[in-house]
């Protein structure tokens, strides 16, 4: 199993007070996995640093054997590391076919991008339904949809998703995760950031629990969750 994204001593700041304190993980290509924890552990800021939209203190960020700790957001990207944001940042008087097209703004071949939009109405059968409606007028369910279909259209290797399942009924957050297992079974190598950790430890292959800036424990998803420690602090154990 060759290693897609490798993290090193990952130290993240907002001023003086340190939020990620010198982490290291590592993703596997064609894997999913989750990095868990409580509000305010550190993940959307972990995810942050991988997208490039905050600067690491210190530490090195590797993708596909390149050190992409300094890139740009787009240059990142353009490398294929592609994030969904917490609270979906979907553009709400666009219509959903319009916020698809746009995923694909690093992209100039028009066949492929046709065919990632159809790849997206498949798994997303409501967002075709709806393709010519307001993004603004869907339900949470279907922007969140819209926001995984249109990070798709970007054609990543790696996904990062921030807190999918957030504001979401149980029935939707079902069929979110299903859906996110079928985009991993297609090859996509997927990074979720979760609250919901039963849910997201279910369906990821390797996890990483962060508390309070520092990662303290690390298995596979399985082992994880039958953790007494986990199943005492995240599962009401």
């Amino acid at each position: 199993m060759s290693v897609l994204l490798r993290v090193h001593d990952l130290a993240v700041a907002y001023g003086h007070i340190e939020a990620v304190k010198g982490i290291n993980f590592h993703l596997n290509e064609g894997e999913i996995t989750a990095l868990v924890g409580a509000n305010g552990a550190g993940k959307s800021t972990s995810l942050l640093a991988l997208s490039g939209l905050l600067k690491p203190a210190r530490g090195k960020i590797e993708f596909a054997g390149e050190d992409i700790t300094r890139l740009a957001p787009n240059k990142i990207v353009q490398r294929g590391v592609v994030q969904v944001a917490e609270g979906r940042a979907i553009l709400t008087t666009l219509t959903v076919a319009e916020n698809l097209i746009l995923g694909a703004y690093t992209r100039s071949d028009k066949a492929g991008i046709a065919e990632s939009l159809d790849e997206v109405y498949q798994l997303f059968p409501r967002l075709k339904e709806r393709a010519d409606q307001f993004a603004g007028n869907l339900s949470g369910g279907e922007q969140q949809m819209l926001a995984i279909g249109r990070a798709l259209m970007a054609k990543p290797r790696l996904l990062l998703l921030d807190e999918p399942s957030m504001g979401l009924a149980p029935i939707v957050v079902q069929e979110i995760f299903r859906i996110l297992v079928e985009i991993n079974r297609r090859g996509l190598t997927i990074l979720l950031v979760e609250q919901n950790v039963r849910q997201a430890l279910k369906i990821a292959a390797h996890g990483y629990v962060i508390e309070t800036g520092k990662i303290v424990l690390a298995d596979s998803g399985a082992n994880l969750l039958a953790n007494p420690k986990v199943e005492e602090a995240y599962l009401g154990g």
